[in-house]
């Protein structure tokens, strides 16, 4: 099989632009996505006001993503948070519980400056699946 790296810009997130897609899907022996930063916005730019609404929208949005190219949070491998500010860490932690449950991937978190400052948080993610079964030839 040959490998092929493939955007994925689900329909639901505002539009990406020629400088990057929301996620890149890598087909070969196995399927590798790796997912954009994605901020707390909505297909309108809406921005919920406060941390755990943002936080629940950025994974939302993450999980767009990943359902966009057949995974779920299962498949992610790593995902780095980046927050605007270290106070928010414990929301920050008790909502991502919410999400990844059991799942245990590799996970950094960052306190820095934020493209916009309205943000107070953006996710990006790096998921793997298995190669989807090929079905026989005739």
């Amino acid at each position: 099989m040959t490998l092929a790296i493939e955007p994925v810009d689900p329909a639901d997130l505002p539009a990406s632009s020629p400088a990057y897609a929301h996620g890149a899907l890598v087909h070969g022996a196995h399927r590798t996505l790796y997912i954009s930063g994605q901020p707390p916005w909505t297909t309108k730019g809406d921005i919920p006001a406060d941390f755990p609404g943002q936080c629940r929208l950025a994974w939302a949005n993450v999980t767009s993503v990943l359902a966009e190219a057949g995974m779920t949070v299962r498949d992610l491998a790593k995902v780095t948070i980046y927050l605007a500010d270290r106070r928010h860490r414990e929301d920050n932690a008790r909502i991502r519980h919410e999400v990844l449950g059991d799942h245990r991937p590799a996970i950094t978190i960052i306190i820095t400056g934020i493209y916009d400052e309205d943000w107070l948080l953006e996710i990006e993610a790096i998921a793997v699946a298995p190669a989807p079964e090929q079905a026989p030839e005739d």
